[in-house]
């Protein structure tokens, strides 16, 4: 069993439809979407939830009021405005005091400090895990609450039950969609998988973003391949992402034109290999072939050495 993560250093390059493509291609495989700030991969393979769990996060401050004194040590201590002050029901002469939701950074400081232990700090529902069948096998996602945090938890708990299923299914791969850009849930992402490829676009943001991309994977000695999606809109762009990848060693998988295909499979929730038979198929079926191919040449690398 192989884990395989398809990253992309800003959104919209494409890596999504590929992700959902390449389920299609590996038939035998469990599919991990770890975006879990903007998840979408369902949209294409259409999962049918078999069960369900909350994922709790972080803690969040909560002043009870019978046991709150008015000192105001938390409000003058709390860095980030989140205690609000407010007249005491049944002495105006006195104050009570009580946190805002919304701006708790649930840093507990508030808590340590409270001399009459008036405040409670408990984990909250921060999103949801989903655990389903979709037409091609398995696949795990979730959901992370609207201005929620802790995304790289909720990403290394979806790699969890993926690696799970991927054991008790006897999948020969793990295919995870990762987010975007270079953050936390993209580093959990990634963290002690086998290889990554990264979907590129021919511009420049497209050039910078795949070298900072790249440099995330090196930090972690995970093998780096590259395709370049939309390639024919600017080919000479094309031609400096291949060159990049040329003079620092990653391997370059392939390229896939420009289509309209892309955009109408999704809005039919297919993939292009459902889609159509036609160039762009095959296209992406070439990156999927040189991919395991690659992934197979860092395997027996590994094995050489140990």
């Amino acid at each position: 069993m192989k884990e395989i993560v398809v990253i992309s250093g800003k959104g919209g390059t494409g890596k999504t439809s590929i992700v959902a493509s390449f389920a299609l291609l590996a038939q035998n495989a469990v599919l991990a979407d770890c975006d879990v700030d903007a998840a979408n991969l369902h949209l294409v393979l259409k999962p049918e939830i078999k069960s369900r769990q909350d994922f709790m996060g972080g803690k969040l401050a909560r002043i009870v009021p019978d046991l709150c004194t008015g000192c105001g040590i938390c409000d003058d201590l709390c860095r980030y405005d989140a205690i609000e002050e407010e007249p005491h029901p049944n002495n105006p002469a006195s104050s009570l005091y009580k946190v805002k939701p919304i701006a708790c950074e649930g840093c507990g400081v508030c808590v340590y400090f409270c001399p009459d232990s008036a405040i409670e700090f408990e984990k909250q529902k921060c999103g949801e895990l989903f655990i389903s069948d979709m037409r091609f096998g398995p696949m795990v996602h979730a959901k992370l609450g609207i201005a929620e945090e802790n995304s790289g938890k909720l990403v290394a708990l979806v790699r969890q039950h993926s690696k799970e299923i991927a054991k008790r299914k006897a999948a020969n791969f793990i295919i995870i969609d990762g987010p975007p850009g270079l953050g936390c849930p993209v580093i959990s992402s990634i963290t002690g998988a086998d290889i990554v490829l990264i979907v590129t676009e021919p511009t420049i943001s497209g050039l910078s973003d795949l070298a900072r991309v790249g440099k995330l994977a090196k930090h972690f000695n995970i093998p780096a391949t590259v395709c370049i999606n939309k390639w024919d809109i600017n080919p000479s762009v094309a031609e400096e992402i291949y060159g990049y990848c040329g003079k620092h060693q990653i391997k370059m998988l392939g390229k896939i034109r420009y289509d309209n295909s892309f955009t109408k499979a999704q809005i039919q929730g297919i993939t292009i290999p459902e889609y159509t038979t036609g160039i762009l198929a095959d296209e992406v079926k070439a990156i999927w072939d040189n991919l395991v191919r690659e992934l197979n040449v860092q395997v027996g690398k590994i094995k050489s050495i140990s």
